[in-house]
């Protein structure tokens, strides 16, 4: 069916692209006529098309800056002066500021007019209408300049046929001039589709002719990849190409954070780097920064291209990038150290339970199909029945056990389980609770979450030689009533002890009350802090326990993770790699470590954190 609708209205995908190859042909005729040029008109060529951007836009630009500057020296209608002062420093401008700079701007005369905040909010609402009016100047100039301009790049890779340059730590020469695909990729990218091609179709050479026409904006472009190594190798790869026409290329990568050499990475026309970190540029500029000349990217983003797109975007989409710090000392990690041990036990346990309701869900599936061979329904039913409780009790055990996954092979009972599941659910999974009950701990692949049943914490005590009290959090609201009680019954009966002494005058009487009260007040105050110590301290202790389930139960060796040098390296789920540096939060690393018996670091808690896709 799909095939005949695609006979009948033809690919869409293809039908873009023929729209697109009458371009191509003006590319190359253009091509054909910019050989007869010496170097340097080629070279004059770039300047050409600068000015043209810039006649674009010249009258736009100017009612922007005339109204940036009424909002940077206007005071409010009411009260003193309210804009920034000379300083730059985000300050209000004093009266003398601000006459100063009318008098050394002739054109600012009406800069320190009066302006309501609704007047303030029209004059912002103005800016944001011509900044999309320039963007769309620009973007009518640049389409207008396409087949001109990507013709100048495929004659300047024809004259470097044959140069050599160093990329990548060896010695290349350029043979490349870009093909009719090529140019094609690259004009799909200019105009911020995707364009994906095929294993050496030159994508990498296909992206530096939308990467110069957008260059000449001003405003930087940045060339985003999935590695260090292929932003710097791509970097002096193409850098000649750019050089050629007075474009600077830099790499954000070779330089710390917050550094002087990292901020001109950013001030150069053109940008690689990894997509990471420019999210963390990114996140340190809008976390840490207070004052305008910290922030090392520039404001707005002009232009982006995005290498393995499939990779950044939707591999990674929801991957959050976290700047994370040292939490307070006085979390210790040695709980993890000291926990390891019983929550092995612990694991062990849950891994035999699991195994038993493994082997018990496969027994009464056999014993259900000779039920259903002898004709009994309803007993295979009943049987069927108790197997999807014994299969969905290994899922939410340990999904992991190699007799249940064995068991999941077969669809059928999969959709048993899907079915078993559903009924335990039923009015909000009311009865999901005599399904846990037999396990230790029970956990949420999908979720990443685990939760200790009644019978978890016994075991954990039992195996820990401590009560099972110390496993449980204390209800906080049941204690303070209680302390709160306890507090009343205490004034009452002593109002009543010494209104029965009648030794003491009515004064005595009152201040000893009043001295009695205080010293019961402190009691229950103390009472509660302890309440409050014991809460956290538990907490803690729970968190930990958490944790190293966790550990034990979702995250394996050589999959999630792997132990170099001694220390927990993290493995990227899409590509593999090792992602150096990074660490799981909220303490699961150092559950892991302590689970691996490698040294537990200091934990870490979030400073800041967002996503790719939302960056």
């Amino acid at each position: 069916m799909f095939e005949w609708i695609k006979n009948l209205f033809g690919d869409p995908n293809q039908r873009a692209l023929n729209e697109l190859w009458p371009i191509v042909d003006e590319v190359n005729e253009h091509f054909e006529d910019m050989k007869a040029l010496s170097d340097e008109e080629l070279r004059a060529k770039t300047d050409e098309f600068k000015e043209e951007i810039a006649a674009a836009t010249t009258e736009i630009d100017a009612d922007i800056d005339e109204i940036e500057e009424r909002l940077r020296f206007a005071r409010d209608a009411e009260g003193p002066p309210a804009a920034a002062g000379p300083s730059g420093d985000g300050a209000p401008a004093t009266d003398a500021e601000a006459e100063m700079a009318v008098s050394e701007n002739g054109e600012a005369a009406r800069a320190a007019e009066a302006l309501s905040l609704q007047q303030r909010q029209d004059l912002y609402d103005e800016l944001d209408a011509l900044e999309e009016e320039r963007y769309d100047a620009v973007q009518d100039t640049l389409d207008a300049l396409l087949p001109e301009a990507f013709a100048v790049i495929k004659e300047t890779c024809r004259r470097h046929l044959g140069e050599t340059w160093r990329a990548g730590g060896s010695e290349i020469e350029w043979d490349m001039v870009p093909y009719d695909v090529q140019i094609l990729g690259g004009i799909v990218l200019h105009n911020g589709d995707i364009a994906e091609m095929k294993t050496g179709e030159g994508k990498t050479l296909a992206a530096v002719m939308p990467v110069y026409l957008n260059a000449l904006t001003g405003r930087g472009v940045h060339l985003v990849t999935v590695n260090p190594y292929l932003a710097e190798r791509d970097a002096e790869w193409m850098g000649p190409i750019y050089d050629f026409h007075g474009l600077t290329v830099d790499v954000v990568n070779r330089y710390d954070p917050h550094t002087e050499g990292r901020r001109g990475a950013y001030e150069a026309d053109i940008t690689y780097g990894t997509n990471n970190e420019f999210g963390f540029d990114y996140l340190r500029d809008n976390s840490f920064v207070v004052k305008p000349d910290q922030l090392v990217q520039r404001t707005g983003h002009a232009f982006a291209i995005i290498d393995e797109i499939d990779s950044v975007l939707i591999d990674e989409a929801r991957t959050p990038l976290i700047i994370s710090g040292p939490v307070p000392e006085q979390q210790s990690n040695d709980q993890y150290a000291e926990l390891q041990p019983s929550v092995e036990k612990v694991v062990r346990q849950q891994k035999r339970v699991v195994e038993n309701f493994a082997q018990e869900a496969k027994e009464l599936l056999e014993q259900r199909d000779e039920a259903q061979a002898s004709g009994d329904k309803k007993e295979a039913r009943r049987l069927e029945d108790e197997a999807g409780l014994a299969l969905l009790r290994a899922s939410r055990g340990f999904p992991k056990n190699e007799t249940f996954r064995s068991l999941m092979e077969d669809a059928s009972n999969e959709r048993l389980l899907q079915k078993t599941e559903s009924f335990y659910l039923q009015e909000n999974a009311k009865r999901m609770p005599e399904v846990d009950a037999e396990l230790l701990y029970h956990l949420d692949e999908k979720k990443n979450a685990i939760e200790m049943t009644d019978k978890g914490r016994a075991y954990t005590a039992k195996v820990s030689g401590e009560t099972e009290e110390m496993f449980t959090l204390p209800n906080l609201g049941d204690r303070q009533t209680d302390l709160d009680i306890e507090y009343d019954e205490k004034i009452e009966a002593r109002k009543e002890e010494l209104k029965n002494d009648d030794s003491l005058s009515e004064e005595k009487r009152q201040n000893k009350l009043m001295n009695d009260e205080r010293e019961l007040e402190k009691e229950r105050e103390e009472a509660r802090r302890e309440l409050y110590n014991t809460y956290s301290k538990r907490a803690e202790r729970l968190h930990a326990i958490e944790q190293l389930l966790k550990a034990y139960s979702l995250y394996e060796k050589d999959d999630e993770y792997i132990i170099q040098d001694g220390k927990v390296q993290i493995v990227d789920e899409h590509t593999g790699r090792v992602l150096e540096g990074r660490r799981y939060s909220q303490g699961l690393h150092q559950a892991i470590e302590a689970k691996e018996q490698v040294e537990v670091q200091q934990a870490t808690q979030t400073y800041a954190k967002i996503t790719l896709q939302n960056y």
